[in-house]
Parts: structure tokens; C-alpha cells; sequence
């Protein structure tokens, strides 16, 4: 008797310990991805960044239990491979580069690890299998649900007819965003990395993807909690603006190069004249959409999406939404009944105090509250 009520008990503990054990306590888990046509090469066109790079996506994994680190090996010298992971919600982790063969902390727990190869320079090279190998360290990462905003110099980039870091070609009018660091660096006609940038007096917005890197340095990602680079400057201090200013790195970027402005965010002409209406380089306002949480949706639309001062089409217009930008909604009104891409739909969505655009246009991923 004594005998089966100890082994009734260890069952009843075992069961326990089934139910409270977390999903993420299962071993490593490794695969690897063959690279498409087994190289990569630079991208063709004139190179609008200040160095030229080639993105090359591999495929997702989709994992059973969370990870948040990760291992990549290869053997390619001169190649760097990023990771990411995707949120609960879908949004994207920032990309982080690996260094081959050691643990990469990636910016948060996820189920889905992608890799992406980088290219730098103007020779292309075969490419052979990447290794992955992930795993959950426990490592702890705040998740902040307020979007980072800062201040910083805008520059026109121009260049039509050149090549954007992430192989999308420059043409008249565009709209786009470049900024020095290829952590937020969209795919080629994606917007899940995208910014909200507005003019100083806040009159007019474009929320635009990130598809080049620039302007000045290719490694800053000053609006990061830890940046990687130059990590003795503040959060939100881009380093071109530091040696403009302040002649940190004896006035020059990391190209050796002396700045000759402030710059930290290049506007394709589209974002520059149409969405900004600025006329010279000027001092702007930037929200790294990705940096924060909330009800979001991609922009649909044909063409950019205007941005109205109320849910009708009537109203002003206070500015753009580009093709493919992933945008912050605060909430949702009823207004005008309009026709698009995403079918009829008389919600406009609340992107700012008086920046509306119409749900008709605008796949939505996380629903908004009504306003």
C-alpha cells in the first residue's frame, strides 16, 4: 500500500512538473540555410550609401519553443551575417550582426529567427551552408511600448536612378528614409522597419520605410538603448552631429572622412519635397517606429497615402504615409466611406493628434481602440 501511494505521488509530481515547466526549457536547436544561387553579389547600380553593402534574407525558422540566442557559423571570409527574431505581435527584432561561431544575445525572446547575409564592398563571393544553433539563455530585455523620438539634421539624398543598401532602385519623387546603421534596415519592399520623421513645428509627417544606410557612417544606431558603436555618446546623438559640433573623432566619421554637416537621417525627394514640403536641409523630428509597441498595419496603398487632419477625405492634408511603411496607430474613428486596397471601410486611423488615414488602405496587424 505504501508502495502505491509513493508511486501515485511521484506520478502526480511528475505531472506537476510537466505543467509548470516553461516552453523554453528544451536544448539547443540547429539548422542550417542554404543561400540562394549559393553566392551573393553586390547590388547592381550606383551605391547610394556612403559604403556600399548587399543584403541577401534567408528564409525564417519557425522554432516549437523560444530562443534569444543565437550561434551562426560559415566560412566565408569578409561576410557578416545578421539575426533577428519576431515578436508575439509580429513586429521585428533590430537586426544584430553575429560574430561567427560565438553567441549572439538577440533583443528579445522569439519563436522565429531569421539571418541575413551582408556583402560589403564591390566583389561578390561564393557562399556555402550557414549553421544556426539557438538557444534560451535567459537573457532579459526590456521592451519598451514608447517609440525612441530625437532630433536630429535631415539631408535630401537625391541619387535617382542609384541603388539603396537593400537593392531598391532610386526613382523620381521617392519615398524613403536612409539612416547610419543597418540595424533598422528594411528588406527591399518592406516597411517593417519605417519612421515617423515630421518638421520641427510638427506641421507636416511622412512615415516612410528605411531602405538605404547613411548618411555618414554605416555602424551608428544612436537611438538604441546600448548602441554598438561609439557608445561613449548619448542615446539619440547622432556621431556625425557630434563631430560637426563638437569635433568628436577629431571631426571626422568612421570613414576617416571630415563631416561637413549634422546629418542623421537622409530623405529620398519624394519624403523630402511631397511628404515634408522642405525646401533646404533642415532640423526634423524622428520616431523609430520599430523601438516601440502597439496597434500597428503596413501601408497598401498604390501610391503614398495622405495623411488628413480628420476621417474624411476632404480634410487637409498634414502629410504622407508611404507605400510599404509600417505604421503606429493610436486609434480608430468612423468617417468617410472610402474604397482601396484593403476593400471599402469607413475607419480612418488616428496616427497623431490630427493625422488620419483611411483603414481602407492600410493592412492592419494589431487591431487600435476606437478614439
Amino acid at each position: 500500500m505504501i508502495k502505491r501511494i509513493r508511486a501515485v505521488t511521484l506520478c502526480v509530481l511528475l505531472a506537476l512538473t510537466a505543467l509548470t515547466t516553461p516552453a523554453f526549457a528544451t536544448g539547443p536547436v540547429s539548422w542550417t540555410v542554404e543561400p540562394p544561387r549559393g553566392r551573393i553579389d553586390p547590388v547592381p547600380g550606383t551605391p547610394a550609401s556612403a559604403a556600399p553593402l548587399s543584403i541577401e534574407e534567408l528564409p525564417a525558422r519557425q522554432l516549437e519553443s523560444e530562443v534569444d540566442t543565437v550561434r551562426a557559423e560559415h566560412d566565408v571570409p569578409g561576410l557578416a551575417v545578421d539575426l533577428r527574431g519576431q515578436r508575439p505581435d509580429g513586429r521585428w527584432t533590430e537586426w544584430v550582426e553575429a560574430v561567427p561561431g560565438a553567441p549572439t544575445a538577440l533583443p528579445g525572446a522569439t519563436r522565429s529567427v531569421q539571418a541575413r547575409l551582408v556583402l560589403t564592398g564591390p566583389v561578390g563571393m561564393a557562399v556555402g551552408p550557414v549553421g544556426l544553433t539557438a538557444w534560451r539563455a535567459g537573457v532579459e530585455v526590456a521592451d519598451p511600448t514608447l517609440a525612441a523620438t530625437y532630433r536630429v539634421f535631415a539631408t535630401r539624398e537625391g541619387l535617382v536612378g542609384g541603388t539603396t543598401a537593400n537593392g531598391h532602385k532610386i526613382v523620381q519623387r521617392d519615398h524613403f528614409v536612409a539612416l547610419p546603421s543597418r540595424r533598422g534596415l528594411a528588406g527591399k519592399g518592406q516597411g517593417n522597419y519605417s519612421v515617423k520623421v515630421c518638421t520641427a513645428d510638427h506641421a507636416r509627417c511622412e512615415w516612410a520605410p528605411v531602405w538605404d544606410v547613411g548618411p555618414w557612417n554605416i555602424k551608428d544606431d544612436y537611438w538604441s538603448v546600448e548602441r554598438l558603436s561609439w557608445g561613449e555618446l548619448p542615446r539619440g546623438l547622432p556621431q556625425a552631429q557630434a563631430a560637426y559640433e563638437h569635433g568628436h573623432n577629431g571631426g571626422k566619421d568612421q570613414f576617416g572622412r571630415k563631416v561637413a554637416n549634422p546629418a542623421g537621417i537622409d530623405l529620398a525627394d519624394g519624403t523630402f519635397w511631397d511628404g515634408l514640403k522642405l525646401k533646404n536641409n533642415a532640423w526634423v523630428n524622428v520616431t523609430y517606429q520599430w523601438t516601440g509597441g502597439g496597434p500597428w498595419g503596413t501601408v497598401t496603398s498604390l501610391d503614398s497615402l495622405n495623411v488628413r487632419t480628420g476621417p474624411n477625405s476632404g480634410e487637409r492634408q498634414v502629410g504622407l504615409a508611404a507605400r510599404h511603411a509600417q505604421i503606429r496607430i493610436d486609434c480608430f474613428a468612423a468617417g468617410e466611406s472610402v474604397p482601396g486596397t484593403e476593400g471599402t471601410s469607413d475607419r480612418w486611423y488616428r496616427l497623431a493628434e490630427g493625422m488620419y488615414v483611411s483603414g481602407a488602405y492600410v493592412r492592419l496587424a494589431q487591431p487600435p481602440p476606437p478614439c
